[in-house]
């Protein structure tokens, strides 16, 4: 995967799962952090290329369309679940938007309520969080 330059943001080791996205300066409450990137695909493509998958950088954006950052995306792909999240995720115009819901210091990972994902509603999470769920998905 090739990982687009992220202003303010890194990808590394995360301890919620595999890599994640993490803060390089402070984020105030509320400001936009920025856009996921990736390709544009149909929800059929999507369903095809995350069938099996462990790890899924599928969003869906609508109905009918996706964005795949999986072949070339940017540090926004790596965010993780946690059901205490840093970030939410606002789609505008086809886009997918982050947002800080707290405010973000440099070294934190930036995480995201996924609440429904394509993830089985049976995978469980590892977030951490004293109010952990226990499943990515809300059931």
């Amino acid at each position: 995967m090739r990982i687009l330059p992220t202003p303010g943001l890194e990808v590394r080791k995360s301890t919620i799962s595999g890599r994640g996205c993490f803060a390089t300066k402070t984020f105030p409450v509320g400001r936009k952090i920025g856009e996921l990137l990736g390709e544009r695909i149909s929800r059929a493509e999507a369903k095809r290329r995350t069938e099996g998958k462990r790890i899924i950088r599928c969003v869906e954006i609508d109905y009918y369309w996706r964005i795949d950052s999986r072949r070339f995306g940017n540090a926004f792909a790596f965010v993780n679940h946690s059901c205490q999240p840093s970030t939410r995720a606002v789609i505008r115009y086809g886009r997918v938007e982050f947002y800080a819901l707290k405010r973000i210091l440099p070294g934190e990972e930036l995480t995201l309520d996924y609440e429904r994902s394509q993830h089985p509603d049976t995978k469980q999470c590892t977030c951490g969080a004293p109010n952990c769920r226990g499943t990515i998905n809300k059931i």
